[in-house]
């Protein structure tokens, strides 16, 4: 998509972009979009990158929710890893919410959990070695981060990542999701080839049965660090989509 010049109004986009909202996952946080967020502002859109507490999938829904209220207009959401399983759990109430791309992400149906799709097979290399603390909040050890949870990242900037980690309460892998966001969303999907924290298999499954449109990357399990040009192509591919359907559906009113 070439870039855009945005005519701000008191704040508000009045050429019409829709705005973005980016979901960080576990043992990332907000800035593991920075290369992203500077690609997609450039072409003028309005993107949001909260902090999620990964405590309670209810509390990290509350907080997308707070940050959708905000937007002026149609939303799009991404999210990676665990940030697809906050925004799977919008369910039908997703206000704003145009469609949801998911970047190497969780994407539940209907009484599934994390723990029973993570036992399906052995521990991936990036989780095989969590470290639990006594609040139960479970760690990448150093080496297992820089190695395999951002395998395909600089190494200076995988370490400035680990230390800016954010845990996930143990307690999230058994919460059960609800009726997903996907099933009455438009979905798209990037699966990372060479993942090793959530199986590629995996997400090509998730992938299929929301009826995703799919693109696969040579990429490791953070693909937005790595491979911004490619989820920013995405991005704009849903954003596009829909703004085609919207013009038809316009047309025909």
């Amino acid at each position: 998509m070439a870039h855009r010049e945005v005519e701000l109004i008191g704040g508000v986009d009045m050429n019409g972009l829709p705005n973005i909202v980016l979901v960080h996952g576990a043992w990332a946080d907000g800035s593991s979009w920075s290369a992203v967020i500077e690609r997609l502002q450039k072409s003028g859109f309005n993107v949001t990158a909260p902090q999620f507490s990964m405590a309670k999938l209810a509390d990290d829904v509350a907080r997308l929710r707070q940050v959708l209220a905000r937007q002026d207009g149609p939303t799009i959401v991404a999210g990676h890893s665990y940030g697809g399983q906050i925004m799977t759990a919008l369910g039908e109430e997703a206000p704003n919410v145009a469609g949801l791309v998911y970047v190497a992400a969780f994407g539940l149906d209907l009484g599934e959990s994390l723990g029973t799709i993570l036992a399906q097979g052995p521990p991936t290399p990036a989780i095989a070695h969590l470290s639990i603390d006594k609040q139960g909040y479970a760690w990448l050890p150093e080496d297992d981060f820089i190695n395999h949870f951002a395998g395909d990242v600089d190494p200076v900037k995988a370490k400035v990542m680990f230390a800016v980690q954010q845990p996930l309460a143990v307690s999230a892998l058994g919460e059960v999701m609800g009726v997903p966001a996907w099933k009455s969303l438009p979905s798209w999907y990037l699966v990372a080839q060479d993942d090793e924290a959530i199986p590629p298999d995996a997400e090509r499954l998730f992938a299929k049965r929301m009826g995703a449109t799919v693109i696969e990357v040579n990429s490791n399990h953070l693909p937005m660090v790595s491979h911004p040009d490619e989820v920013v192509n995405l991005i704009n591919a849903a954003i596009e989509k829909i703004e085609r359907t919207e013009a038809v559906s316009s047309s025909s009113r």
